[in-house]
C-alpha cells in the first residue's frame, strides 16, 4: 500500500517556507521538518503535479478579491480591486566605466578576459572530451545531457530518506511535496573556453577608499512623493509573487489551494491590474512536475519546472503578447549534480544560467549563461565561467549583467555587463580577490552590487550592503555610496533614485543631492515588510507586501511612478 506524505504550509513572508512532511515507508515512521529561507533573487517552487498542463493564451473571467482559478482551467483571472491606502505612516529605512586591466573589446571598454569572450553560435571545446561526462550541444530543439553516476553527498550536507531520495538544502532548492524532496540536476558541459589565463598581477580590481564611501546616515530625508507616485494598489491571492522586467507587464507565481499543483503563473497588466492565468499547471507531462520559478516581459515569458520524484529539471519559454502566451517551446533540461539555473528576460531573450552545486560532484566543473529567443528552439551559448558564478542573471530590460570567475590563478569575480540582443560585452568590472558578491546588477549607466558578508579588507567595499558609485561610470577614486543593510533583493532605479529594499520597506536615495526617502510600510503587513519586485532602470516601479489579519489575508502589488517622467 502506498503511504503518501502529509504536507502542511505555514508561510509568514515572501521566500521563507516552513512545514512539516511526513513519510511513511512500510512499517517505519520517519519525521522530517525543514525550515528554507531563500531570497527573491533566487527564487524558488515547489511541488508535484498529477495531471497534464493547461496551457493558453487567453484571459480568463473576473472574480472576487480571493477568487481562485479553475483548477483545470486553461486561464483564468484572480480578481483585483482598486486603490488600497496604507494603514501605517512612512519607516525610515533600518536603518560605466569598466576595470582598466584587459584587453578593450569593440566597444571601447576593458575585458579582464581577453578576446575570447564567448557570444554567437555554440561551439564544442575540444577539451569537452574525457571528462567524464555527457556533452550538452544544441540538437535543435533542446540542450540535453546524460550524465555520469553520481555520489551521495554526505549527511551532514543533505538530508536524505525513501528510496533513493536525496535533498541539498541550498538557497536555490526547494522542498516538494508528495514522494520526495530534490531540486539539483545535471546539465551538460560547457565547452567554450573563456578568458586570457592572465597571472594576478595584471588584474586591476575596484579600489575604494573609505573616504570616498557616503551611507545612507549622511543622506537627506524628504517625502517619497517627490520622487514617486502611487498609481495603482492591487490585491490578489495571500503568499502571491511577482517579478517586473519592464514598464507593462509582470510575472506573478500565485499559490492555489491543492496539493497538485501547488502553484501557477499569471502575467500581471501593470496598468490595469488584470491578472491572466497563463499556466495552470506545469508543461511537462507526468508524476512529480510543478512550476518552480518565473519570469516575463513584453515579448516573452520563461520558466523552471521540477521533479520530486526524479530530480529533474526543465526551462520553457515562448512569447507573449498581450497576456496570452503562445506554444511552451523546451530549450534546456538536467538532472542532479547542476542546481535549478537561475532564470532571466532581456528584450525579446529568455536567459539560465546553470551552476555545479557546490557540494556535487561537479563541484569544479564550468558554469554557463545561456539563452533563446522566444519561441525559438535554438540554444546560444552566451558565456561559460571557469568555476561557479556568483550572482543571478540580472536583467537591466535590454542587456543582462553576471558575474562570472576571471581566468586567472586566484579567485576573481567580475560584473559583467552583456547586450541581449547578440550577448557582446559593454561593461565589466573585476573586484578585489575573493570578494563574492550577492547580487550585482547595472542601473543609469553604472554597475551597483552587494555583499551579504563582511571582509577584513577592501577599503570602503568591505562591508556588508548594496554599493553603487555616485555619478555614472564608476570606477577606483570616484565616490560611492553604501546601503548599509542586509540585502535581501536586487536594487533599481528610477528617476534620479537608486531604488533598495531596506529591512521593511523600500527606499531612494538620490546620489547626486544625497537626499533619500522612503515608501510608507503599513504596520501590521507580514514579518519581511514591503518587497521591491523591479530591476533595471525604468519609470515604473513595482512592490509588494503581504497582509494578515483575523478574518483575512492576502497580497498587496504597488504600482509607482516616476514623477519626473
Amino acid at each position: 500500500m502506498t503511504h503518501f506524505p502529509q504536507v502542511s504550509f505555514m508561510t509568514k513572508r515572501p521566500g521563507r517556507l516552513a512545514f512539516e512532511i511526513i513519510v511513511t515507508f512500510g512499517q517505519r515512521h520517519k519525521t522530517a521538518v525543514w525550515k528554507m529561507t531563500k531570497y527573491y533573487a533566487m527564487t524558488q517552487r515547489k511541488p508535484t503535479p498529477r495531471r497534464k498542463s493547461g496551457i493558453s493564451g487567453s484571459t480568463g473571467g473576473g472574480g472576487g478579491l480571493h477568487s481562485q482559478p479553475t483548477r483545470y482551467s486553461s486561464a483564468s483571472s484572480l480578481g483585483s480591486r482598486g486603490p488600497r491606502p496604507s494603514k501605517g505612516g512612512a519607516y525610515n529605512p533600518y536603518d560605466a566605466r569598466p576595470s582598466k586591466g584587459g584587453a578593450r573589446n569593440s566597444y571601447g571598454t576593458r575585458n579582464p578576459y581577453g578576446a575570447r569572450n564567448s557570444s554567437g553560435a555554440y561551439t564544442p571545446s575540444p577539451g569537452a572530451t574525457g571528462t567524464g561526462r555527457g556533452t550538452s550541444r544544441p540538437n535543435g530543439s533542446r540542450t540535453r545531457t546524460t550524465p555520469r553516476a553520481t555520489q551521495p553527498s554526505p549527511l551532514d550536507q543533505t538530508v536524505s530518506f525513501g528510496p533513493n531520495g536525496r535533498v541539498s538544502l541550498t538557497r536555490r532548492q526547494l522542498i516538494f511535496g508528495a514522494a520526495g524532496l530534490g531540486a539539483a540536476a545535471a546539465i551538460g558541459v560547457g565547452a567554450t573556453v573563456l578568458g586570457g589565463g592572465e597571472s594576478d598581477s595584471d588584474i586591476e580590481t575596484l579600489t575604494v577608499a573609505e573616504e570616498d564611501v557616503f551611507q545612507i546616515e549622511d543622506c537627506e530625508e524628504t517625502a517619497y512623493n517627490y520622487s514617486l507616485g502611487l498609481m495603482a494598489e492591487y490585491t490578489f491571492k495571500h503568499g502571491t509573487q511577482v517579478w517586473a522586467s519592464c514598464d507593462n507587464w509582470a510575472a506573478a507565481l500565485v499559490p492555489t489551494d491543492t496539493p497538485s499543483p501547488i502553484s501557477t503563473v499569471g502575467i500581471l497588466n501593470l496598468n490595469s491590474g488584470y491578472l491572466a492565468t497563463v499556466l495552470s499547471g506545469p508543461a511537462s507531462e507526468g508524476n512529480g512536475w510543478d512550476i518552480y520559478d518565473v519570469r516575463c516581459n513584453d515579448s516573452g515569458i520563461v520558466w523552471t519546472e521540477c521533479n520530486c520524484l526524479t530530480n529533474q529539471w526543465r526551462i520553457y519559454q515562448t512569447t507573449q503578447t498581450d497576456g496570452a502566451i503562445g506554444e511552451p517551446v523546451l530549450v534546456e533540461e538536467g538532472e542532479e549534480g547542476w542546481d535549478v539555473p537561475f532564470i532571466a528576460v532581456a528584450e525579446k531573450r529568455a536567459f539560465w544560467q546553470v551552476l555545479p552545486t557546490a557540494t556535487g560532484p561537479y563541484n569544479t566543473q564550468d558554469s554557463h549563461l545561456r539563452s533563446a529567443a522566444f519561441g525559438s528552439s535554438e540554444v546560444r551559448e552566451d558565456w561559460t565561467s571557469h568555476g561557479r558564478m556568483s550572482t543571478p542573471p540580472y536583467s537591466t530590460q535590454d542587456g543582462i549583467v553576471i558575474t562570472p570567475r576571471v581566468d586567472t590563478s586566484g579567485v576573481y569575480h567580475c560584473l559583467t555587463y552583456l547586450r541581449a540582443s547578440d550577448g557582446k560585452v559593454l561593461d565589466t568590472m573585476t573586484l578585489p580577490a575573493s570578494m563574492k558578491p550577492l547580487e550585482a546588477g547595472y542601473v543609469n549607466g553604472r554597475f551597483v552590487f552587494s555583499f551579504s558578508a563582511i571582509y577584513n579588507y577592501g577599503g570602503g567595499i568591505a562591508n556588508l550592503g548594496t554599493y553603487c558609485p555616485a555619478s555614472e561610470g564608476g570606477q577606483s577614486g570616484d565616490t560611492w555610496f553604501r546601503f548599509g543593510r542586509n540585502p535581501t533583493a536586487p536594487p533599481a532605479w528610477s528617476g534620479s533614485s537608486l531604488i533598495v529594499k531596506s529591512t521593511r520597506s523600500v527606499s531612494g536615495v538620490n546620489l547626486a543631492d544625497r537626499t533619500m526617502f522612503v515608501l510608507p510600510c503599513p504596520d501590521d503587513c507580514d514579518s519581511f515588510g514591503e518587497y521591491l519586485a523591479s530591476t533595471g532602470t525604468t519609470d515604473t516601479i513595482v512592490t509588494f507586501y503581504g497582509m494578515t489579519t483575523a478574518d483575512d489575508s492576502w497580497t498587496a502589488v504597488r504600482v509607482w511612478k516616476n514623477v519626473e517622467a
